[in-house]
This record gives structure tokens, C-alpha cells and sequence, in this order.
């Protein structure tokens, strides 16, 4: 899979993951605004996803040894996060709904990294 094709890819894994987890009734994740912007946001977090997290799964490697990869759902909590600050319309309130916020867009990457094996 080319470079591009990455790209593209994770940024439809936080879109679909984004939107399914705020489609959800998970008690304490809200979006108030528009599709065009819940689609920005999910794109945004693709392109974190993208480009940040290679470079902090990289710093974090002892830390994510010690802790049997355990340490990648903090990395990937903070993701999410980051997106919560950076979009007012999107409110998770708590660690409860920001983990299975988190873990529903996990799922979604899962499913597409199978599908793209037997490619």
C-alpha cells in the first residue's frame, strides 16, 4: 500500500470511527455540530494519526514495552483528546466515553488492517 493510499485510509478509520462513536449512546460523548464538521474533525485526527503517533509510538517504545503495548491506548486516548480540545462541538466528558470513544476508532483500524491483509 503506497504512502498515499496510508494516508487516505487512516483518515477514513477516524472518520467512520468518530462518527459511529457519536452515533452510539455512549453516555458522555456529544456532538453538536454539523456532518461537514464532524468529517473535519475525523479527518484531522487521521492526519494526527498519521503523523504524530509513528513519531510518540517511537519515543514511548520502553514505556510501551514495559507495559505489553498497553501503553499505545494512552497514545491513542491522547489522539482523541487532542481532537475534544480542538473541536468545541465535540464534547467527551469523562475517561469512560473518551476510552470507548478510543476503542471503537481502534476497532474500525483493526477491521480495515485485516481486510487490508488478505488484499
Amino acid at each position: 500500500m503506497s504512502l498515499i493510499e496510508r494516508l487516505v485510509v487512516q483518515i477514513v478509520i477516524a472518520n467512520l470511527g468518530l462518527w459511529v462513536a457519536v452515533k452510539l449512546p455512549i453516555s458522555g460523548v456529544e456532538f453538536s455540530g454539523s456532518l461537514q464538521q464532524l468529517f473535519l474533525a475525523g479527518s484531522i485526527l487521521g492526519l494526527i494519526n498519521f503523523f504524530i503517533k509513528p513519531a510518540l509510538k517511537a519515543v514511548t517504545l520502553p514505556i510501551r514495552i514495559l507495559t505489553f503495548g498497553l501503553f499505545s491506548l494512552v497514545i491513542n486516548m491522547g489522539m482523541v483528546w487532542t481532537i475534544d480540545i480542538m473541536f468545541e462541538e465535540l464534547v467527551i466528558k469523562g475517561l469512560g466515553p473518551l476510552f470507548w470513544t478510543t476503542v471503537i476508532i481502534w476497532l474500525f483500524s483493526l477491521l480495515v488492517s485485516f481486510s487490508a491483509k488478505d488484499r
